[in-house]
Formats: C-alpha cells, sequence, structure tokens
C-alpha cells in the first residue's frame, strides 16, 4: 500500500507491506528530523488507511522555523532539540 504527498520540490510516494498494520493497532511515528512536516503528515495518512491509530509523532530534532507542527495539528508531537 502506498500515498503519493507533495514536497517542496515534486512529489514523492511512501509504501508499507500490506500487512503491517492491524486495524486499531497503536503505533508511535518517529523520525529524525521534524521539518515541514510533510513526510510524517503522510506517513500518518498512510498507516490510518491501513487502519492504525497513531498514538503520537516523535522527533530528534524539530526546525522550528519551518512551521511542521501546523502539518500534524491534532496529533501529539513531540522533540528532543529545538532549534
Amino acid at each position: 500500500k502506498g500515498v503519493t504527498y507533495q514536497l517542496e520540490y515534486g512529489t514523492d510516494t511512501l509504501e508499507i507491506h500490506e500487512d503491517a498494520i492491524k486495524s486499531n493497532q497503536k503505533v508511535l511515528m518517529v523520525d529524525d528530523v521534524l521539518a515541514t512536516g510533510g513526510t510524517m503528515a503522510a506517513c500518518c495518512r498512510l498507516v490510518e488507511s491501513m487502519g492504525g491509530v497513531i498514538v503520537g509523532c516523535a522527533f530528534l530534532v524539530e526546525l522550528t522555523f519551518l512551521k511542521g507542527r501546523k502539518s500534524l495539528e491534532g496529533r501529539e508531537v513531540f522533540s528532543l532539540i529545538q532549534y
């Protein structure tokens, strides 16, 4: 299963194996950097389209000046370091 999403300079596609997420399975999304939030938002949509429940989005570093949290409104977002 896959989802295509818009980047600042084009498009990209994320894919996941069809049996990777079970219905109502709780999922914590983790990535290294939160920039614009587009990739994580697409990942969340993909997991939710498979029946998963996003419990939060966690990042090591957040580039606050890019306002990536706006793309993830309504979700729990945690970042260890903010620049």
